[in-house]
């Protein structure tokens, strides 16, 4: 991947009102749902699901096993992404094509250490798929026969590294470079359609709700809403609810918490307003080593009753 690695703090930054916004009303409101969360009973597959995006050029996915919820075997996560994959483009043979770089397939050829202990604890281990600069994008295939290509890649992947599932993130492709098309209507629609005939009914297919496929998820009366399982807000440190035709709240997550940079006062918030309005997930971004439970524990607390408890033995 050639971005920084802090690339997401500087595009997820957002507008100085909306924090402010969110600070405010996360000390002004309350929901009930929430404030009864400590006294209800493990709602386990009800409950809304925690999502976290990991840096593997920074970060070791081993360490999101690290986390689970107090007085249970749990994991703290539901989902962990593996960011990122990229999607590139091979001008000789004028096709995209799936790269992996250094530390993403180091994390993969490392499964039985970076893998394997997440989904023994329940957590479900996505790849997810992003731009880089060279013009191959989710939302520009030339047609239908080349995004079916690239989705047999994906699949081949996930069997090859028994992952469970693909994450599209649509951002740092530079539509237009090396000669290829521009963003057009249909290609989302054919990927996640394509996909999901390789993959089946049991793997992830989820969406950063962001780009140029973010708003082309319909084409001749084929929904890709229908076929995704679940789709994020982009916009950390704020609430902004995914506007995908075909899904609903359950497979939504509106609220958006980067575990360093997010105050605690919004994450609260975030939380406590997934729970009350009844949406299916919430999602997190930059884990690392460092002992994030304290934190943690002011989201998986509204959403589940219990803390967030830190092992790393």
């Amino acid at each position: 991947m050639t971005e920084p690695i802090d690339r997401r703090s500087v595009l997820r930054r957002t507008a100085s009102a909306s924090i402010v916004a969110l600070g405010a009303a996360a000390g002004g409101l309350s929901f009930a749902s929430a404030a009864s969360a400590k006294g209800r009973p493990d709602r386990c597959a009800d409950e809304p699901k925690r999502v976290v995006y990991v840096e593997v050029n920074n970060n070791d996915m081993a360490n999101v096993a690290d986390y689970t919820l107090q007085g249970t075997s749990r994991p703290a996560f539901d989902m962990a992404m593996i960011f990122a994959a990229n999607i590139n483009y091979d001008t000789a043979t004028s096709s995209a094509y799936l790269h992996l770089n250094d530390r993403v397939t180091e994390t993969l050829e490392d499964a039985a250490n970076q893998i394997r202990p997440l989904q023994e604890r329940g957590t479900k281990v996505l790849l997810s798929i992003l731009g880089n600069h060279q013009g191959a994008g989710i939302a520009n295939f030339p047609s239908q026969e080349a995004a079916a290509a690239f989705a047999d890649e994906l699949a081949g992947a996930v069997e090859t590294y028994g992952l469970d599932g693909i994450d599209f993130d649509d951002e740092w492709s530079k539509y237009g470079e090396n000669g290829t098309g521009q963003p057009n209507v249909y290609s989302f629609v054919y990927l996640v359609s394509a996909l999901r005939d390789r993959l089946g009914p049991d793997k992830l297919i989820t969406l950063y709700n962001i780009g140029p496929a973010s708003g082309s998820t319909e084409y001749d009366g084929v929904r890709a809403g229908d076929t995704l399982d679940y789709a994020w807000n982009p916009w950390y440190g704020t609430w902004n609810v995914p506007e995908i035709p075909g899904m609903e709240d359950s497979r939504l997550a509106p609220g958006a918490v980067n575990l360093t940079a997010t105050s605690p006062s919004t994450a609260t918030y975030l939380a406590n307003r997934t729970v009350g309005e009844d949406y299916g997930a919430i999602v997190t971004y930059n884990l690392t080593a460092d002992d994030h439970s304290d934190y943690l524990s002011l989201i998986t607390q509204p959403l589940t009753g219990r803390d967030t408890v830190y092992d790393p033995s």
